[in-house]
């Protein structure tokens, strides 16, 4: 295992734990199959994306994973191009009280024609198994979002120990019913419980999990 240092503050070192044998075997046959089943899908939302907003249909993000290190992040374009969106996103998530169910920012007037529909059935998520081809990912971890190194208090560093995923252990066990600080320690619960069987349990139930509303 490796310890990484935070290069800005003084913080914990993160314990860079090394994936096992079975989850990289996982990452790659899951990434290849899903992104040949995705492909079709994929091609038609990014022509309809084109066709319905000016800008490209693909946008990229820097976010922290594994070691606290920054990766580039894809995914395909919902919202209306505005710089200021991802300021936005990380100061709606630092102003979260931690302790209460999670709220997602309100996007009226910001999302592309059928942009919440793309988003509520996660398509905008799979140009993600690029990233898991690349190691940068895997199917399975917890999710990278736009906060950097010194939004986390140090307890919460765990959860880059691990490579963050395309879903995790709290987007199948309550979602956006949680605090944020619930799902912190389900990140952890799962860096601590990291299994091939926990893997498959969380890769069928996020087939549901997707579908599901918000205020189910």
């Amino acid at each position: 295992m490796l310890l990484v240092e935070d290069p800005v503050v003084s913080r914990p070192a993160i314990e860079v734990r090394q994936a096992p044998t079975w989850k990289r075997c996982l990452d790659l046959i899951g990434g290849l199959v899903f992104g040949a089943v995705a492909l079709p899908v994929l091609a038609v939302v990014v022509v309809y994306i084109k066709i319905v907003s000016s800008g490209p249909a693909l946008f990229t993000q820097y976010r922290l994973g594994r070691g606290g290190k920054m990766f580039r992040i894809y995914k395909l374009r919902t919202l209306k191009i505005d710089p200021a969106n991802e300021e936005k996103h990380r100061g709606f998530i630092k102003a979260m009280d931690r302790s209460k169910p999670a709220a997602k920012p309100s996007l009226e007037n910001r999302l592309i024609p059928c942009g919440m529909l793309i988003r509520k059935l996660s398509i905008d998520e799979l140009p993600q198994l690029w990233n898991v081809l690349r190691g940068d990912m895997s199917l399975v971890g917890p999710r990278p979002d736009v906060l950097q190194m010194e939004d986390y208090q140090d307890h919460e560093l765990r959860r880059f120990e691990v490579l963050p995923g395309m879903t995790g252990l709290w987007q199948v066990s309550g979602k956006n019913r949680l605090s944020y600080t619930e799902m912190i320690k389900l990140d952890v619960q799962y860096v601590d419980s990291v299994s091939l069987k926990q893997d498959l349990w969380i890769l069928l139930e996020t087939v549901g999990a997707i579908h599901q509303r918000d205020d189910d």
